[in-house]
């Protein structure tokens, strides 16, 4: 199928553009020998896990049905990071997990007499009390009253035995400056334990995709952490991985006026891009500006009943007509993974590019999805 015959609304994941992005995480673990996981809470569309396969090391879960996913389609190393894991999952947990992350070290002795005797490395999760962040606390593992990871104060030096990794997690969508500040932070705090360690987790939100991303800085991080504390290292990007690699096309179903030009779309904010509302940002538009930068502006919303389901307010060359189709960019991450069918709004299909010309359709949604996850 051509892309211009796609039905809206759908995702579309750009396969070439999926392949550049691994390309660059492959350059990264080929430079240094750290191995590089899926954070598959960004990125869940397991049809292209095959091709992922074949650049990275493995995936990262939040849970247990994450964790199923990356065994099952992606194969290679699964771990695993919880704040907390449920007694009923843990067994299933321990059968398809080669790393097990630990928030607290009450989960850790909680669990202990499993793991200690299963095939599996355990690790604890770190809190090393520094934001690199501002205007994002929601997105801050470090803000304060974070559940996130042991801090200092309450790091249990007499329940190490058995521990073979550390693991921090603190950025979003952040440069290689941001991660030495911050393994500054975490080597002054925890360092000494690192020498008796086997692997180090340095956690996701590397933006290392982008282009301005000094890929320098961390190459040389990794090195100086092998080097000193000979221990493995591991990262766990989720959008990195996906950054700019798909899209979300939508129709134009009317246009009201309120102030300004409104088009109600058939695309939705609340349902089908979360992180719009939540984060909040306004999400790139194919062929569009700022408002007024453009001789037409328009606010785009949607046609459910929410009064806030509005993306933004764009500006375009020519006038939008009832009809079009308008391109968001950068939809691969956290889009598929969290949409909902709020209001009854029909999930956008998931399509992937091979190029223009060739589309395959990989998942149409139909009414007996929103039925069924309520019965």
């Amino acid at each position: 199928m051509n892309f211009t015959e796609l039905k809206t609304p759908c995702y579309v994941i750009d396969e070439q553009k999926l392949i550049k992005n691994l390309e660059i995480l492959k350059s990264v673990q080929d430079r240094t020998g750290c191995k590089i996981l899926l954070a598959q809470k960004a990125f869940s569309a397991f049809c292209v896990y095959p091709l992922m396969s074949k650049y990275l090391s493995g995936t990262t879960a939040s849970g247990l049905y994450e964790a199923k996913l990356g065994h099952e389609c992606f194969g290679k190393e699964t771990h695993i990071f919880a704040p907390a894991f449920k007694e009923n999952d843990f067994e299933e947990i321990l059968k398809i997990c080669g790393h097990i992350v630990f928030n607290s070290f009450s989960q850790l002795e909680k669990y202990r007499d499993k793991w200690q005797n299963a095939d599996v490395s355990v690790g604890i999760r770190l809190n090393p009390e520094f934001s690199t962040q501002e205007g994002h606390e929601i997105y801050d593992p470090c803000a304060y009253g974070s559940r996130l990871g042991v801090t200092k104060a309450n790091f249990r030096e007499d329940l190490l035995d058995g521990v073979e990794g550390f693991h921090f997690h603190t950025l979003c969508e952040q440069n290689s400056d941001d991660l030495v500040s911050t393994f500054k932070a975490v080597e002054e705090k925890f360092g000494k334990y690192f020498y008796n360690a086997k692997w180090l987790n340095f956690g996701g939100g590397h933006h290392i995709t982008r282009d301005d991303y000094d890929t320098k800085a961390l190459v040389d991080l990794i090195k100086y952490v092998q080097n000193k504390y000979d221990v493995e290292v591991y990262l766990e990007p989720g959008e990195a991985a996906a950054l700019n690699a798909g899209y979300l096309i939508t129709e134009v179903m009317d246009i009201v006026h309120n102030g300004l030009d409104i088009l109600i779309l058939d695309a939705s904010a609340a349902c089908h891009m979360p992180d719009v509302l939540e984060m909040p940002y306004r999400p790139p538009l194919k062929n569009s500006g700022k408002p007024n930068e453009k001789a037409f502006t328009y606010r785009l919303s949607s046609c459910t009943c929410l009064a806030g389901d509005v993306i933004g307010d764009y500006s375009f060359d020519s006038e939008v007509k009832i009809g079009d189709r308008l391109i968001f960019e950068d939809m691969a991450i956290y889009s598929m993974v969290k949409n909902n069918t709020f209001n009854g709004m029909p999930l956008p299909s998931i399509v992937l590019m091979h190029n223009e010309d060739n589309c395959e359709v990989i998942k149409e949604f139909s009414y007996n999805d929103f039925k069924e996850r309520l019965s």
